[in-house]
């Protein structure tokens, strides 16, 4: 299950997933580059004890691609009925999956085979689930939230999720919600950066930031100051000091950096999505690179999540200094959002026939 229709450039065949699965597990794990047809179920019948191959991209499949879901948006009974399930359904005994990451999605491979086989989340899977159920619901006090990036709808609906229900202590904002938030306050950063906002549809999230402000004050931090480029060097500018016209502001400001690392120092849970700023160029990674070394060296219980997040991390600490780093992206996002993930209701439905053969 990898790539999609919009993310074609990750839709690829898997065969150096095999390569990789066959140095760690120190086996030989074939890979078939085919999902469910001939070629996929002959090398499925015949596989001995202690074998395992891996079949080909589910993503090629019609029926796998997120367009299916919204627009067709069958049942996961009728699900059973594509040829995914139709094919490989009566090879298998049991089915386990361990894709936390893909947990959300509402397609045939995450939630069809349940109605047709015993099914149970592998170790990964509830390993992180219960992570990120334990931040949700029983996080270790204060715990403060450090929401970044550029998917503002994502840590947005966290926001909202987790000041409502008392998980979050403290959000620092950062990134393009740093910016909006510092809007909904009444800051005008300027005439380019504005525009960028309205362009990408980001001014529609002033108002709920508004509400979020109001509605629990001294718990949202925004940044101090912020970072743009003027003749190939990096300028710090005070948000005081806004607006600035014809920039782009891409990083928060050291003053920022300092203000924030204070609070992450004495949280108790720390939980981290989205990077502080484009930290690609050299000139802007101060930022995130700042937070991600003071996340590492807080003492308290810490969660990096999502995919830029994680790959920022790996960039410039140990990922071994934090706690957990969640492999999930979408689908901690509606996790943490309270939004029931697709595959856990599929097996939850479904789980009389597991405790029927164990």
């Amino acid at each position: 299950h990898q790539g999609d229709t919009l993310d074609y450039h990750n839709l690829y065949p898997l065969a150096e997933h095999a390569e990789i699965l066959s140095d760690l597990l120190k086996t030989k794990v074939d890979y078939i580059d085919d999902v469910c047809g001939p070629a996929a179920i002959k090398a499925v019948k015949n596989l001995k004890a202690g074998e395992a191959i891996i079949l080909g991209n589910v993503r090629y499949l019609t029926e796998e691609v997120s367009v299916f879901e919204t627009v067709v948006s069958l049942t996961p009974q009728q699900m059973t009925d594509t040829w995914l399930v139709r094919q490989l359904s009566p090879l298998f005994d049991v089915y386990i999956n361990e894709a936390f990451s893909a947990a959300h999605r509402y397609c045939p491979s995450m939630v069809a085979f349940q109605e047709v086989l015993p099914s149970a989340a592998g170790e990964l899977f509830f390993q992180e689930y219960s992570v990120l159920s334990n931040v949700l619901h029983n996080a270790k006090k204060p715990s403060v939230f450090v929401l970044g990036g550029a998917k503002i709808s994502d840590a947005f609906g966290m926001m909202e999720q987790v000041l409502a229900n008392g998980t979050a202590d403290k959000i620092l904002t950062t990134g393009v919600v740093g910016m909006v938030m510092l809007m909904a306050k009444g800051v005008e950063p300027g005439k380019q950066y504005s525009a960028f906002l309205k362009d990408k549809d980001f001014l529609q999230f002033v108002e709920p930031a508004k509400k979020y402000l109001s509605e629990y004050p001294g718990q949202i931090e925004v940044p101090l100051d912020v970072a743009y480029e003027k003749d190939g060097a990096r300028v710090e500018i005070a948000i005081d000091d806004l607006p600035i016209d014809d920039v782009s502001f891409l990083d928060i400001g050291e003053k920022t950096i300092e203000h924030y690392g204070s609070i992450i120092e004495t949280a108790g849970t720390l939980f981290c999505n989205g990077p502080a700023g484009v930290y690609e160029d050299k000139l802007f990674e101060l930022g995130t690179r700042s937070i991600m070394e003071k996340v590492a060296s807080a003492p308290g219980f810490s969660v990096i999540g999502g995919g830029d997040s994680v790959q920022a991390a790996g960039k410039y600490i140990d990922l071994n200094d934090i706690s957990y780093v969640c492999t999930a992206g979408g689908a901690m996002v509606r996790f943490m959002t309270g939004e029931p993930l697709a595959l856990v209701k599929a097996m939850e439905a479904n789980s009389d026939k597991l405790a029927a053969i164990l």
